[in-house]
């Protein structure tokens, strides 16, 4: 059997080995060929992202017999600590191998029980202490429990080793950083021609911990599908294609709106200028922290934008975030999201009550957060947005500013 090797790798790197011995009855691969490297295959789902499967990379060992490779030819483990030194998030356990199969290529994947609000699948850890999600330490270790049959013969890996974490949807968005400082991913449309550009605002657990040394730029995307839902086929197809960015704040939105206000519009002006962008075509949308900041750039800057869907965004306070004359004064096209059952952000004295001060806004108020039978916490509702639940990207859409 196998025997693992305890270690920690960073996602993006391969620096874990996990090593093993020849089964009985098989021989373990010679020389260079002993060593096979396995990929983490992420996706991020509504309650943020996993680890659904692994891939090994066993395409080069020759034809594979595909009736040796089962659920119960691998075991999987893994360990997750928090990248954050005196800060406790993460787990230690066995993964289950619910499939294993070959693909087109020949490499071995082993998918791996995965769903929504299960445990020991996460990649990302929320610290209390920081009220932040960061990106944990995966080391995940493989140990072979039978044969493959590999040209007719028994034969065992001698060892595995961790490379990258890849997750397609999120790694489309290209990394950068304004020239104030302020990290952002941007998706960019194939096609040609001028295109809209929709701003995502995430939420206070995605934003940064300086303190800590800590600025990922990767949580915006991998926390949930708030950024996410715009750059899949549907949406790009509703828009006609369109840019997504995603900026990362210093710390939370809500700490600092008026500072972070020019900071954002910075991002989006850049981009409107270094790519093909429709400036009468520019949306805002955030959530929580996230929706009080796509509010606030309304006001800060009402010509901009020529849509805002703010998910149970606040606006109260002892000062209010938002002063009512401020919310009075929105003439950016506002459609307000929340559910009623949110315990974090009262939906009545915040988005309900902005609807009553934003003239013309619409507003959709929904009993709970329920998505493919998942009942999720009232606050998230940024899932119907990230859904199109009730056609807000057509709606979004549809809504141009005027030429100036």
């Amino acid at each position: 059997m196998g025997l693992p090797i305890s270690r920690r790798a960073v996602l993006a790197t391969g620096a874990g080995v996990a090593a093993g011995v020849a089964l009985p009855g098989s021989a373990a691969l010679a020389g260079g060929s002993n060593s096979v490297t396995f990929t983490l295959d992420a996706r991020t789902l509504d309650g943020g992202e996993q680890v659904t499967s692994v891939t090994l990379d066993t395409s080069r060992l020759g034809r594979i017999d595909p009736a040796s490779v089962t659920a119960g030819t691998f075991a999987v483990h893994v360990t997750a600590t928090s990248p954050i030194t005196g800060t406790t998030a993460g787990y230690d356990l066995d993964r289950t191998v619910t499939a294993a199969r070959m693909d087109r290529r020949g490499d071995i994947v082993l998918d791996l029980s995965s769903a929504e609000g299960a445990v020991g699948g996460n990649t990302l850890g929320y610290l209390v202490s920081r009220g932040r999600n960061v990106r944990l330490t995966l080391a995940y270790t493989i140990r072979q429990l039978t044969p493959l049959i590999v040209k007719g013969r028994p034969v065992t890996i001698g060892r595995f080793r961790q490379g990258r974490l890849g997750n397609p949807e999120v790694d489309v968005y290209r990394h950068h950083e304004s020239a104030s400082g302020m990290r952002y991913r941007l998706f960019s449309p194939g096609q040609r021609g001028r295109r809209p550009l929709i701003v995502w605002l995430h939420g206070g657990g995605e934003g940064a911990s300086l303190p800590d040394g800590y600025y990922d730029n990767e949580t915006t995307l991998r926390a949930n599908r708030g950024a996410l839902g715009f750059s899949t086929p549907e949406a790009q197809r509703i828009f006609g294609g369109a840019y997504v960015v995603a900026p990362q704040s210093f710390s939370a939105w809500m700490l600092d709106g008026p500072r972070f206000a020019p900071l954002i519009q910075e991002i989006v002006t850049d981009v409107a200028r270094r790519h093909r962008v429709d400036r009468r075509r520019i949306y805002v949308a955030g959530c929580s922290n996230g929706g009080y900041m796509a509010m606030k750039m309304t006001t800060v800057y009402p010509a901009a934008y020529a849509a805002s869907v703010p998910v149970c965004g606040v606006v109260a306070g002892s000062p209010p975030l938002i002063p009512d004359a401020e919310l009075a004064a929105i003439t950016t096209p506002t459609w307000l999201v929340t559910s009623r059952d949110d315990t974090t952000v009262d939906p009545v004295a915040n988005t309900v009550h902005a609807h009553d001060l934003i003239a013309r806004s619409r507003m959709t108020l929904y009993d709970n957060v329920i998505w493919n039978g998942h009942q999720f916490p009232g606050h998230w509702s940024w899932i119907y947005l990230a859904r199109n639940d009730r056609g807000f990207w057509q709606w979004m859409a549809r809504q141009s500013r005027p030429e100036r």
